[in-house]
């Protein structure tokens, strides 16, 4: 059930560093992205997916809340291309990046993966660092890092649900 993952979900913090996440793995995840709803269908995004030990350790000296990186297997960038949107489809890139990083995270958990979502945009001096650690045009914005590894830490599900949070209008 679809709720059990959204429930089983969580922002793993430690990761088993001899634990490797395959390709194949990679790309379900990347698929599970691709397949999220987006803005009159731009599917602005697009995706760097880290492996290399060196980029990955370099990330937490210009994002400090990515500090679990250092054991992370590897990281997924989410990016929008803003070249993808035009129309009424324009400026509606959180909105898209953030969707696709949601299934991201959820079909993670779903393969017994640990995830953790930390942002970067809106906030200009990550974006300025990550375009320029991976060499990014203008036109690409750097939404997201997504650490991604097998988790060594274990956390039960939770639940969150506040009523007092809710308005219900009949």
């Amino acid at each position: 059930m679809i709720i059990e993952a959204i429930k089983d979900r969580k922002s793993i913090r430690n990761y088993a560093s001899e634990a490797n996440v395959s390709d194949g793995q990679i790309k379900e995840l990347l698929e599970a992205a691709m397949l999220a709803p987006s803005a009159c269908n731009s599917r602005p995004w697009t995706f760097i997916v880290v492996q290399n030990r060196a980029k990955l350790d370099e990330i937490p000296k210009i994002h400090p809340h990515a500090q679990m990186l250092t054991t992370a297997s590897c990281a997924i960038v989410v990016c929008a291309d803003l070249n993808l949107q035009s129309g009424v489809s324009v400026g509606f890139f959180p909105q898209d990046c953030g969707a696709a990083t949601q299934n991201i995270l959820l079909q993670a958990a779903e393969l017994g993966l640990g995830t953790c979502w930390c942002g970067v945009y809106p906030k200009e001096d990550k974006v300025r660092a990550f375009r320029s650690l991976f060499a990014l045009p203008d036109n690409i914005v750097p939404f997201c890092v997504i650490a991604v590894g097998v988790p060594a830490e274990e956390m039960g599900s939770r639940g969150f649900y506040e009523e007092g949070k809710v308005k219900w209008v009949k």
